[in-house]
């Protein structure tokens, strides 16, 4: 086995005295896409928001291509790669689509070009010029996630993409996903939606009350229905 790209050694995670994170431990290799699942307020946000130094990680240690994140800040953490596409999508309203993407873009250039984005999300491209408050849910998600891969990320962190999304735009989103996935990117996707992290992920592990609960293949967990009751409520 390779070693992590992305790894969690008994994580510790606080919000002033709220305590959220209990000793969360988890790995993605290179290429592998894990799903976080787990219900509203078990601390899956929490858990990529402490990644990206989002979350005051008061113990553990979070390891990225073999070196500590601990005392960077969240933009040094993002020059080293790690690419975070919040839940509230954070797009510039006031700014065109074109603007976003370059708001986004890399020093100096990048695999991820206008172009290369427009070919993953062709429906970008015919709303270039428009501004991104006028852009329905699943367009500004989509502007989100290109605008991130615009500073060429070697991993993505993808907080609850489906969330609030009608199904056949999560089914679209997922077809890109499933390319980002494809080119070889590393994705940690917390999600709520089993059948769209099932879609995508290699690897699911299950979050309670800040612990993890489950850590395995699909296929564990689809034989396992005490698990899903438990902790998914399916």
């Amino acid at each position: 086995m390779s070693e992590p790209l992305l790894e969690l050694r008994e994580v510790h995670a606080c919000y002033g005295r709220s305590h959220v994170l209990h000793g969360v431990s988890l790995t993605a290799r290179r290429g592998e896409v894990v799903t976080l699942l787990g219900r509203n307020g078990a601390g899956k946000s929490t858990t990529l928001k402490a990644v990206v130094g989002l979350a005051d990680v008061t113990g553990g240690t979070i390891g990225f291509e073999g070196r500590r994140l601990s005392g960077l800040a969240t933009h040094e953490i993002a020059r080293l790669g790690i690419g975070f596409v919040p839940e509230d999508r954070r797009i510039f309203s006031e700014l065109t689509v074109v603007e976003n993407l370059r708001v986004g873009e890399r020093r100096g250039g990048g695999r991820w070009t206008l172009e290369r984005v427009f070919g993953l999300f062709p429906q970008l491209r015919e709303l270039a010029r428009h501004r991104g408050g006028s852009l329905s849910g699943g367009e500004q998600q989509m502007l989100t996630i290109a605008r991130t891969l615009m500073a060429d990320p070697k991993l993505l962190l993808l907080d609850e993409p489906s969330e609030g999304l009608a199904p056949v735009v999560v089914r679209a989103l997922g077809d890109n996903i499933a390319a980002l996935k494809r080119e070889g990117l590393t994705i940690l996707l917390s999600e709520q939606n089993l059948k769209f992290a099932r879609r995508l992920a290699d690897r699911a592990y299950i979050i309670e009350k800040g612990q993890i609960k489950f850590e395995g293949a699909f296929a564990r967990l689809d034989a396992d229905e005490s698990v899903r009751r438990a902790y998914l409520s399916v």
